[in-house]
């Protein structure tokens, strides 16, 4: 069977310092896999490898079988990968649900031409992703703060809804990058 992510011998190199070092990783469909390691030992980066912020030096990353190492970050989203940050990354002027309608992006149907004349087909999907977005909200304990700009929110509340942005794509994978980090045990219940 085809593991949803492989990586194979993959090694990024800052200068001299190496990062990654030839690392093999297979998370098979369907499962949890955690990557595990002291500050400074590469998760990130290899997450960074895995999503396309970076193309590895050596080896290959394979999603479903097909290599994706080198593609721009906006094909391996819509292949269907997804990720959270180490350190928040919402776009803070924006509220709660807009963010998540961002992470909508890479499936909807329906250009910037529907939206302008206001087409039957994109108000269907723009009530629909209305509906989605608000469901995530409510699936990650921020209901009610739908209209509140990212920024104002506590700390703990981004953290959720940057996870409920990267769930808004769909995603066959979902990497989540120290997804509890400064949060306290409150926030992480």
């Amino acid at each position: 069977m085809t593991a949803t992510l492989e990586t194979r011998q993959v090694s990024k190199i800052f200068g001299g310092l190496v990062a990654v070092d030839q690392v093999d990783l297979a998370v098979p469909e369907r499962g949890i896999a955690s990557i595990i390691g002291p500050n400074g030992a590469g998760k990130t980066t290899l997450f960074n490898c895995i999503s396309g912020f970076y193309t590895p030096e050596k080896g290959q990353v394979l999603f479903y079988g097909k290599p994706i190492q080198g593609r721009p970050t906006n094909e391996i989203a819509h292949l269907g990968i997804a990720r959270t940050y180490q350190n928040i990354r919402l776009f803070a002027n924006m509220t709660a649900l807009e963010n998540i309608l961002v992470g909508q992006y890479p499936h909807l149907k329906n250009g910037w031409l529907s939206a302008v004349i206001r087409h039957p087909r994109f108000k269907h999907e723009e009530t629909e992703s209305l509906a989605e977005a608000r469901r995530l909200l409510a699936f990650v304990h921020l209901t009610g703060l739908g209209d509140n700009l990212a920024r104002n929110l506590p700390y703990g509340a981004q953290r959720r809804l940057e996870i409920a942005r990267a769930l808004a794509n769909k995603p066959r994978l979902l990497l989540l990058d120290e997804p509890t980090a400064g949060m306290n045990p409150q926030e992480t219940d």
